[in-house]
């Protein structure tokens, strides 16, 4: 898609729907192509292994892309990244804003035949909000109060106050709902969503194959009996893969590999800007990046468009922090919004650090293709402001575990962006976000300013408050924005109806056919 595909308008009609009511019959998996039963097999091509298939724990891409084909949300997000119903057909807020009330698609069943209904919604509900849970998007229901089902296919949502990120935090596949008979344990081994594939068969660390769920709710069932995840370890074996007929979809970070797959004439590949955004965390609970003056001054020693230039050929752009169309930071008003070396070596000077500091970095191989060379980039840079980054290269569920238990102190890393900034930050830059220990970062400030994006849904107005989010973020320089880049979804001749979306997900595999 053009990179003005993903439009301010859209996003902002996609906020709209906090305070108002939203009825269809159908969600986003919508096609040209006439309903019936499809056949075949479509082969997707990935480089790491899902580390889990426990919805609600879910951050790597894979696990990501794998679970929201399994699993069913209350709301979910059209191609164009609107807000529309999900297994809630309709929901209304309150005049005071206090109160949400959903109305669930009746007739939805679990992949284990149990049927869905407003019991499964507040037992997920309730868990995801339970600290011990450790779920990760448990921030997003900040503002939930309690969980109320008065029937069976309603659920009321009592709120703290009006929540304009509600709808579209409830989108994600963090907040899966799953049947209230089981547990973490059961659905790492044997998932069991209300999505439009089922689990068929596991090989630990060489693929994973979804079957088509012919009692899937959504208008239309998969064109296709069945999709296999198959894993290979870097993506130039994946194009050889496409071109001996092996694999027939995959989505490529690196854009060199893009330009192979494209050169070679049987594999067609469709560029879509991205959401998400690479960055080098830093975790300012740690060592000497507890001095906001070494923050700043890794800020000033980097250029950041020559990172994007050396990892990925120039493909993208410079971002802020929030990258969403209707609330995106200009990367022109931060702090040294050019390189500065002379700046860099004042702010040392300021922490006492004249003569250098060393940071040690983690990096992950295997889960995004550009991650080894942005850090050595990184590091080249840094070393000329007396910055030693100490870089050590994980395998991706290793750097996983690393980034959740925040066993780091600085990260370079590939986030996924959202079209709410709350879903986006609300997690990481809050006192009380369950992700707060991994972003290393929050304020009073910060606390307020995020309260108040949830609490208006004047367009203007949120994008003003989120201005300031951004504006803080990086005058305090609590991680380093890099660049947003592209996806470069590549298919063979005989594949048709994927549709790639700007957060990356893979949710069309449901409308893809093969044949």
């Amino acid at each position: 898609m053009p990179r003005g595909a993903f439009s301010a308008a859209g996003l902002a009609a996609a906020l709209s729907l906090a305070l108002t009511a939203c009825s269809s019959s159908s969600g986003p998996a919508t096609s040209s192509t006439p309903a019936g039963q499809g056949g075949g097999s479509l082969v997707v091509g990935v480089t790491s292994d899902p580390d889990t298939l426990f919805p609600w724990k879910a951050t790597q891409f894979t696990a990501v892309n794998v679970l929201q084909n399994l699993y069913g949300t209350l709301t979910e997000f059209d191609k164009d990244l609107n807000v529309v119903p999900g297994l809630a057909e309709s929901w209304e807020p309150s005049e005071d804003g206090k109160k949400l009330t959903l109305k669930l698609r009746q007739g939805v069943t679990f992949a284990d035949g149990s049927a869905f209904d407003s019991k499964d919604v507040k037992s997920s509900l309730d868990k995801i909000m339970d600290e011990k849970t450790a779920a990760v998007a448990r921030a997003s229901l900040a503002s939930v109060k309690s969980v109320e089902a008065p029937d069976a296919s309603t659920v009321v949502l009592e709120l703290t106050g009006p929540d304009a990120a509600l709808p579209a935090n409830l989108a994600t596949v963090n907040m899966a709902i799953i049947s209230s008979d089981d547990t973490e344990e059961k659905l790492n081994a044997t998932p069991n969503g209300t999505g439009p594939f089922t689990l068929g068969k596991r090989v630990a660390s060489q693929s994973i194959t979804l079957n088509r769920n012919d009692k899937y709710w959504g208008a239309e069932k998969p064109k296709v009996a069945a999709v296999e995840f198959r894993v290979i370890p870097d993506e130039s074996s994946i194009v050889s893969a496409m071109q001996s007929g092996n694999v027939q979809l995959a989505v490529f970070n690196d854009p060199l590999v893009a330009q192979t797959a494209e050169g070679g004439g049987t594999i067609t590949v469709a560029k879509t800007p991205q959401l998400n955004y690479h960055a080098l965390q830093l975790n300012a609970q740690h060592g000497d990046l507890k001095d906001v003056n070494v923050r700043l001054a890794i800020q000033c020693a980097i250029d950041r468009k020559q990172v994007l230039d050396t990892a990925a050929l120039g493909e993208g752009e410079v971002t802020g922090p929030i990258t969403a169309p209707a609330f995106k930071s200009d990367p022109n008003k931060r702090p040294c919004p050019n390189r500065d070396l002379a700046k860099a070596a004042e702010y040392l000077g300021k922490a006492g650090k004249s003569g250098g500091v060393t940071v040690k970095a983690i990096v992950s191989q295997g889960e995004y293709a550009t991650s080894v060379n942005e850090a050595q980039n990184l590091k080249a840079q840094l070393a000329e402001a007396k910055i030693n980054l100490e870089l050590e290269v994980l395998e991706s569920g290793a750097f996983v575990d690393r980034w959740v238990a925040a066993d780091f102190d600085a990260a370079v890393a590939l986030n996924g962006g959202r079209p709410d900034p709350d879903g986006s930050y609300g997690r990481y830059f809050t006192s009380k976000g369950n992700l707060n220990k991994v972003a290393g970062y929050s304020s009073p400030e910060l606390d307020e300013l995020f309260a108040q994006g949830k609490a208006t849904t004047d367009q203007a107005e949120r994008k003003a408050i989120y201005d300031k989010v951004g504006a803080h973020l990086e005058d305090n320089a609590a991680w380093i924005w890099l660049f947003s880049g592209y996806t470069y979804t590549a298919t063979t001749a005989n594949v048709s109806g994927f549709t790639p979306m700007a957060s990356g997900s893979l949710q069309y595999l449901r409308t893809t056919a093969v044949g």
